[in-house]
């Protein structure tokens, strides 16, 4: 439980920072970054799956890159659902959640370290 709060705390700080680094992302508290990595998590848990699989054909075609399309439209549908945290485009969607899934890919590798230890 401890260690869902801290990534949850962690992933709505990567996005203040995504904020912070590329001015197609905006974020202006961090309660709405809270909330923004809530509703992200949520759509990448129940809609994202489902859309792997409907364009699995593509995503074969392309050898696996339409996944990158898959998490900008992820990120793109919270910023348009999100008050206080709003993508520009699709660009602004495809860069943010490059560099957000980057930093999640770091936390989560920090967080499997931490909590291994104990």
């Amino acid at each position: 439980m401890v260690k869902l709060i801290v990534k949850w705390l962690l992933s709505a700080t990567a996005l203040l920072f995504v904020a912070y680094v590329y001015s197609g992302v905006e974020v202006r508290t961090f309660t709405a970054a809270m909330i923004a990595a809530l509703v992200i998590g949520l759509l990448n848990t129940i809609v994202r799956p489902i859309l792997v699989v409907l364009t699995l054909p593509v995503t074969v075609v392309t050898l696996g890159l339409f996944l990158f399309v898959i998490n900008a439209l992820m990120f793109w549908a919270a910023g348009s659902v999100l008050e206080g945290f709003h993508v520009s485009g699709f660009w602004s969607a495809l860069i943010g959640s490059l560099i957000y899934s980057l930093l999640g890919v770091l936390i989560e590798s920090a967080l499997e370290r931490l909590f291994l230890q104990k």
